[in-house]
């Protein structure tokens, strides 16, 4: 099924994740690769049966990697976009594996509406660079306090060095010439796949209400990896470093 055709299948929720996935593909092309290495390091650090908490979860795709690799897995996804999260609950109906919370992460007390109080593992991907520097730092304040001792979060994020603009320049561009190719064969970009998400039968209303949430698209922040480090460390983790990175994007790993 094509991304065209998915609004003739109402409710179509593995044609939708698939959608989802080609789109992101399209800005992140080693996407999978940084998932591996994060599951890779949650079975190298928790092992293979985690309580973990999907962080600005969207739909659910972190979960779903994990639950396929591990099945003994648990995971509560917590999001506030209602579109996104209607493809999650849609994707993860009957799972008794998957918790799915609606909550603001820049609301203080969005912790509380967790059914736990402590996780093994909380990961997060391409969804933090919304939030500027401060409430990004509130925000591993509150995620130090739900991982366990011994515990892990990990972020997979643009996390930009400012001092290296050429190299950044060459990078990007590159990066946009091969998204430009990829747009020419059919790829849907940000904007276009959320133009197919209105026009669909059961996302049109949830998705309507995420325009009112965020906009086109949520403004923020993409510091240096040295300081989501230096942060995490400030506000309780042992030890933080990168376990993967490429040209664009790190997996930073923070551990309790």
């Amino acid at each position: 099924m094509t991304d065209a055709d998915i609004t003739t299948t109402t409710a179509d929720w593995q044609a939708w994740q698939e959608s989802w996935d080609r789109q992101q593909q399209w800005y992140l092309p080693d996407r999978e690769e940084r998932f591996r290495i994060m599951l890779d390091m949650v079975e190298a650090v928790v092992g293979t049966a985690p309580r973990v908490l999907d962080l600005a979860c969207g739909t659910g795709t972190i979960t779903a990697r994990l639950l396929a690799r591990f099945p003994d897995a648990t995971s509560t996804g917590v999001d506030l976009d209602p579109a996104l999260l209607a493809i999650a609950e849609g994707t993860f109906a009957g799972d008794d594996r998957v918790g799915l919370v609606t909550a603001d992460l820049k609301d203080p007390d969005w912790p509380t509406r967790l059914p736990y109080d402590s996780y093994d593992a909380v990961l997060t991907a391409t969804a933090l660079h919304w939030l500027y520097r401060e409430p990004l730092a509130d925000l591993y304040g509150q995620v130090a306090g739900l991982v366990r001792a011994g515990g892990v979060f990990m972020n997979a994020d643009h996390m930009i060095d400012e001092s290296t603009p050429r190299i950044n320049a060459a990078e990007r561009a590159q990066r946009h010439a091969r998204m430009e190719q990829a747009r020419e064969s059919g790829v849907l970009g940000w904007t276009e796949w959320w133009q197919l998400a209105a026009k669909d039968p059961v996302l049109a209303e949830p998705t309507a209400r995420r325009y009112e949430i965020y906009g086109d698209h949520a403004d923020g922040d993409m510091p240096s990896v040295q300081w989501h480090a230096r942060v995490l460390r400030e506000k309780g983790f042992g030890e933080a470093r990168p376990v993967w990175c490429s040209p664009s994007d790190t997996l930073l790993l923070a551990m309790k």
